[in-house]
């Protein structure tokens, strides 16, 4: 029997935004509430940890270890679900100059829900992708028989929950656009899309990595190539967690019109980009734009 808070969960809201901005050219534009779908596990969090969470309990884990930077909104549902489930949780974390300074309130939240930080250097967490050096990082975290959550929970396993987002949005949109980090959320939702759908993804990261992550991802889930998607580049501000003045203000502007609670470091930059791609006709008019809101402030 699942655990009470990994059962399925109703479709998440679905609300018009009425905005000038994109009715000027004959776009309408959705929003879909995916920050409302659980209390604590918000939007694509929640959709790409239940599965991974269901198969650490079936194996019959009691710890689960994740991957993430000072301000990673992954860690803090990790932390959260551990919480939850009664799991421990091990977060390694990027920047080991963090170790001797007080914890930002992303990381206090994350140690208040139990999690145990260890910091390591920028240079041996990139090296984690290789199996050596990702296992030398675990043994050093007191991690090793843990549960291991790949960074941002994306995996095979966390595409089969979003391409849950995807199913429902059939017969509603156009175009479903997302704000990608590890590219896990954008590979489930474009497979599950309906044919003549497309998503979009909006990196907040710059590096231009994403394309590969997310073919790797959907040959992992599905053999090859699943939907049909694209990306947005160049709206990322500066990287990861830079909200620049005008972002800010453009935030703070959409969330007074439409009475939406902006999340700055991946909303704010997906409205961003949709509305400077409507006001570059990027979308014919007649186009229906989906926004997922896959987290809050």
């Amino acid at each position: 029997m699942d655990h009470p808070e990994l059962q399925s969960r109703p479709p998440s809201p679905l609300v018009e935004a009425v905005d000038e901005r994109f009715a000027a050219h004959g776009v309408r534009l959705l929003l879909k509430r995916d920050d409302l779908v659980h209390p604590e596990l918000p939007g694509n969090k929640w959709r790409k940890l239940a599965p991974n969470l269901r198969a650490a309990l079936e194996a019959g884990h009691d710890r689960l270890v994740t991957f993430g930077g000072a301000y990673s909104n992954h860690l803090r549902a990790t932390a959260a679900a551990g919480r939850l489930l009664g799991l421990g949780t091990i977060g390694i974390v990027r920047g080991d100059e963090l170790a001797g300074r007080p914890l930002n309130d992303s990381l206090a939240r994350c140690a208040a829900d139990g999690m145990r930080l260890h910091f390591v250097s920028r240079s041996r967490y990139r090296a984690k992708a290789d199996p050596q050096a990702q296992a030398l990082l675990l043994d050093e975290a007191g991690a090793s028989g843990a549960y291991v959550v790949p960074e941002g929970g994306s995996n095979a396993l966390a595409l089969s929950g979003c391409a849950e987002l995807g199913r429902e949005l059939h017969g509603v949109t156009d175009v479903a656009a997302v704000a990608c980090g590890t590219g896990g959320t954008l590979a489930g939702l474009a497979a599950g899309l309906a044919p003549g759908q497309r998503a979009l993804g909006v990196p907040v990261l710059a590096g231009g990595f994403l394309p590969a992550e997310i073919r790797s991802l959907q040959a992992e889930a599905y053999g090859g190539p699943a939907g049909d998607w694209s990306l947005a580049e160049d709206f990322h501000h500066g990287g990861y967690a830079r909200v620049p003045a005008a972002l800010e203000s453009f935030a703070a502007d959409f969330a007074s019109r439409h009475g939406l609670p902006v999340e700055r470091i991946y909303v704010a930059k997906l409205l961003w980009a949709l509305t400077a791609l409507t006001r570059s006709d990027a979308f014919p008019p007649g186009t229906t734009v989906t926004a997922i809101i896959t987290g809050r402030p």
